[in-house]
């Protein structure tokens, strides 16, 4: 979406940003330059301190604890899913008539996309577009509080239970979790056919099923593998992974509705 707002960061200096850490070769008096009489070795770059480093920290259960703020790094698949597969050399199996819609949308230059009215972007869009999310973790149950999307909040059931069978087609549709080893596992299903996967327009049924595999390798990372399957859209089912950060910061108060900028932009062809 085109109404982004932005964290503080840290200033970097003119100097650091023009030299970006190479060697000074200083002007000797009279003007002349001084030449190195012996190549000097690049001084070696200082590891970046975020996210941090550290293990897997662990709940009182010995599970991965995914709690914390994280930030999605995952903007190109936000903007052209079906282009970063195809440029991977894993395209999207599209059926004909998805292929179509698809396409259509990508020569309208994405005018209708649901995300530029403020609606949710749904599963697994939240998880690319360009806004962090909170994660709380407990045995039962997993809530995921998104900052953007239309700032919204996602149930994921831990207890055992089986999906809804009176499951309404919503933004979000139905999701229900559970541990294989460290590996956190979710399956959605019960979402409406009007979220777009990406920017770009690829397009999905409702009866589309989304299953991500959630690990969180160390203390400042999480992986999500997500894994599309919804045989009216596509041939077979397809997965992208994302690699999600934690975030320097809190999330803050964010009301798409209020001041939104897409609409005006979003004239297509």
């Amino acid at each position: 979406m085109i109404d982004f707002h932005f964290r503080k960061a840290p200033v970097i200096g003119l100097a650091a940003l023009l030299l970006g850490g190479s060697s000074l070769v200083l002007a000797q008096a009279g003007g002349a330059s001084a030449a190195a009489s012996t190549p000097q070795p690049a001084a070696a770059k200082p590891k970046p301190n975020w996210p941090p480093e550290g293990p897997t920290p662990r709940t009182a259960d010995g599970k991965p604890d995914l709690s914390g703020n994280w930030t999605p790094n995952a903007i190109r698949e936000n903007v052209d899913l079906a282009a970063v597969l195809a440029a991977a050399g894993t395209p999207i199996p599209m059926l004909p008539e998805a292929a179509k819609i698809h396409q259509e949308r990508h020569d309208n230059l994405s005018k209708g996309d649901p995300e530029s009215y403020c609606l949710p972007p749904g599963v697994p869009r939240m998880s690319t577009t360009p806004y962090p999310w909170t994660i709380v973790q407990t045995p039962q149950l997993i809530v995921i509080v998104y900052e953007g999307g239309a700032h919204i909040w996602r149930k994921i059931f831990m207890d055992g239970r089986p999906h809804d069978p009176k499951v309404e087609y919503t933004w979000l549709g139905d999701s229900i979790g559970h541990w294989e080893g460290d590996t956190l596992v979710v399956e959605t299903v019960g979402q409406n056919d009007i979220s777009w996967l990406d920017e770009g327009g690829t397009p999905h049924s409702a009866d589309m099923k989304v299953t991500e595999r959630i690990r969180r390798p160390d203390l400042g990372h999480l992986e999500i593998e997500h894994t599309i399957d919804d045989p009216k859209t596509f041939s077979k089912p397809w997965k992208f992974t994302t690699h999600p950060s934690l975030l320097r910061g809190e999330l803050i108060e964010y009301i798409c509705q209020e001041n939104n900028k897409d609409i005006q932009h979003m004239v297509g062809k």
